[in-house]
C-alpha cells in the first residue's frame, strides 16, 4: 500500500510539516542568498517506519528546484536521503 501524505509549507517556521493525529513531523531549514540549508529532520517515534521523512525531504528538495535555490545539508537524514535518490 503506498500512502500519500500532505505536506504543508509552513513558511512562518521555516519548515515543512507533516501532522497526523496530533504529531507533527518536520523538516527545518532556512535560506541564505541563494542557498536552502536543511537543518533538522523530526519524526515522532509513533510515526516512524511510514516513510514521511522522505515525503518531508521529496517537498524540501522540490521547493528548492522550483525556486532554484542550492541545497546544502547539516542533517544526516537529508544526506542519506539524497545519497538513496541522486536525481531528485
Amino acid at each position: 500500500m503506498n500512502i500519500t501524505y500532505t505536506v504543508i509549507h509552513n513558511t512562518a517556521q521555516k519548515r515543512f510539516e507533516v501532522t497526523i493525529d496530533a504529531h507533527t513531523a518536520v523538516l527545518d531549514y532556512y535560506i541564505n542568498a541563494e542557498t536552502i540549508t536543511f537543518a533538522y529532520t523530526g519524526v515522532p517515534s509513533v510515526l516512524e517506519g511510514r516513510g514521511i521523512g522522505s515525503e518531508l525531504v521529496k517537498s524540501g528538495l522540490a521547493y528548492a528546484r522550483e525556486n532554484k535555490l542550492q541545497v546544502s545539508s547539516q542533517c544526516w537524514f537529508v544526506d542519506k536521503y539524497m545519497q538513496r535518490h541522486p536525481n531528485e
